[in-house]
């Protein structure tokens, strides 16, 4: 059995455990909307609806993180080991954390928003990581 560095697998962790709250979160808050349908947002509603954030943030996750996951998993099936695998996993995480924080408190329809930021960060631990196992492939 491989033993990986401890911060990739809490970055992982911590990754599901933010889908898990982005989930139920988005669920209670819909529920809690007079007239809600279960698994339908409100039409025509946007950014000043908390029920279409917390929608929209579990969505974009879920848009986000499954690559990320294979990304980190493709690393760890080629025992990519290396201290710097452990920091864009815990950038990930630590991002879609800000993300998801930004997202509900910001209602704003501006592009980029401040949690574009920590969008971007994620994509460049994602592309680090990518290069990680490039790198050690072609090695």
């Amino acid at each position: 059995m491989n033993t990986y560095d401890p911060l990739v697998l809490t970055g992982i962790w911590l990754i599901i455990v933010t889908l898990l709250v982005q989930w139920g979160t988005a669920a209670a808050v819909k529920a809690k909307q007079p007239g809600a349908i279960p698994g339908k947002v409100p039409e025509n509603s946007s950014h000043d609806s908390l029920v279409f954030r917390t929608h929209r943030t579990f969505m974009n996750s879920l848009e986000n993180v499954p690559m990320f996951l294979l990304t980190v998993f493709f690393g760890m099936f080629l025992g990519l080991e290396s201290e710097w695998f452990g920091y864009w996993v815990m950038l990930f995480a630590v991002a879609r954390i800000l993300h998801m924080v930004l997202y509900y408190a910001i209602a704003t329809e501006k592009n980029p928003s401040p949690r574009s930021w920590f969008f971007v960060l994620g994509a460049v631990a994602n592309i680090a990581v990518l290069v990680q196992c490039a790198m050690l492939m072609w090695a």
